[in-house]
């Protein structure tokens, strides 16, 4: 007798299918910013999808660099990172918001925030345990629980104020939990999570013994007030991993630098996991992003000042257009609702918008888990992080949605 088996995917391929990173035909499907950047190219269409600049950061951090390669910085740096760029991650922390920590122990160079929220989620999250997110939340978060065999579980930010409700968000957080992960300033919304917020999330860690793992990339582009880093709350640091980059904020996001500050034996469990991801990333760019660190409060303040400018030119075309819109409070995006324009589906219209206003945005619902698509259809997201005069050619071509 014959015995057929049948096949069972590999666990990888599994993993995969399970957080949507599959196509239909097994091949690996493109994240929806790879999708819109090449669908702007192939159309001619203004990209205000992917969130990239289109000028280059301060001459300071680009001279730093081009100085650093000369030097023959361009091996391999230690594990940890650079003694220059931790030691400028340290000064960073203390003179912003009065964190201090030991730049031997308690600090980590990574390649980008996201290899860093990698290296933190595969060594702290094992099979079966729960990670809290807010959702809309970067794509990348849930695809990293499913890699590493965990459980998402999702709070919702509704549209417009983006809020959570704070009963959701005690009722997601169980003895199951083992990650409370915490986007602020948030992609793709722009909000910023209140004190009330944050104290929230440190008061059920602490009863329900999680960690919480902080991604502020978005830290020095706050628009009104200053951003307030969950470590800094009472009884926070002591199970904090908190993330941050200098792409964002130096306009260098294709240099993926990024880092991690904890109590040592968290960075000690991360760099256990991060030298076998990457190993070490961009000698000469280490000392760069310390000399951007180092600058003066000046240089910070006019960089919030240029993407506030800028939001508001954006948000008032889209109004105008016809968009409803969530004004952010941070970041480089913003959230509008194409439903009054009569769009009732923000995918078909992302695909169809360089067709109609020779425009590109991203769909929110790819920010989401599909089963919760369906509470954001109507609504897009725009980069505002471009330079005027193309945000002015996009506004013009918007207006003709109108």
């Amino acid at each position: 007798m014959r015995v057929t088996s049948r096949f069972v995917p590999p666990p990888w391929q599994r993993t995969a299918q399970a957080a949507g990173l599959l196509a239909d035909d097994g091949g690996v499907r493109p994240t929806i910013f790879a999708e819109m950047s090449a669908l702007a190219a192939r159309t001619g269409a203004i990209n205000l999808g992917q969130g990239f600049p289109d000028e280059d950061g301060p001459a300071e951090v680009l001279e730093a660099a081009r100085d650093a390669i000369a030097a023959g910085v361009n091996q391999y740096p230690p594990g940890i990172g650079l003694p220059v760029l931790r030691e400028a991650i340290v000064r960073h922390q203390a003179h912003w918001y009065g964190l201090q920590w030991d730049a031997s122990t308690e600090v980590l160079v990574t390649a980008g925030a996201t290899e860093a929220l990698a290296a933190t989620i595969l060594a702290f999250v094992d099979a079966g345990d729960e990670v809290v997110v807010l959702e809309p939340a970067y794509d990348a978060y849930a695809a990293l629980v499913a890699r590493a065999g965990g459980v998402l579980r999702t709070v919702p930010l509704r549209f417009p104020d983006w809020r959570p409700d704070p009963r959701e968000l005690a009722a997601a957080v169980t003895d199951r939990t083992r990650v409370i992960l915490v986007n602020s300033p948030h992609n793709p919304t722009g909000a910023v999570l209140d004190r009330e917020t944050l104290e929230l999330v440190v008061e059920l860690a602490t009863r329900h013994d999680a960690l919480i793992v902080t991604d502020e990339v978005y830290e020095h582009l706050v628009y009104d007030g200053a951003h307030v880093p969950i470590a800094t709350l009472p009884g926070a640091r002591e199970r904090t991993v908190s993330i941050s980059s200098g792409g964002k904020t130096f306009s260098t996001t294709g240099w993926k630098i990024g880092w991690v500050t904890a109590p040592a034996p968290l960075v000690t469990a991360v760099l256990a996991v991060k030298q076998y991801l990457t190993f070490v990333n961009g000698a000469p760019f280490q000392p760069a992003i310390a000399a951007g660190l180092d600058l003066p409060d000046a240089f910070f303040a006019r960089a919030a000042a240029t993407l506030r400018d800028k939001r508001d030119l954006l948000g008032a075309g889209l109004t105008a257009a016809g968009f409803d819109v969530s004004p952010p409070q941070a970041g480089y995006f913003i959230v509008a609702d194409a439903s009054p324009l009569g769009h009732p589906d923000a995918d078909e219209l992302c695909r169809a918008l360089p067709g109609l206003a020779g425009v590109v945005g991203v769909p929110v619902s790819a920010f989401l888990q599909p089963e919760r698509r369906s509470t954001v259809r109507s609504l897009v997201r725009f980069a505002f992080c471009k330079r005027r005069e193309v945000l002015e050619e996009a506004v013009a071509r918007l207006a003709t949605l109108a």
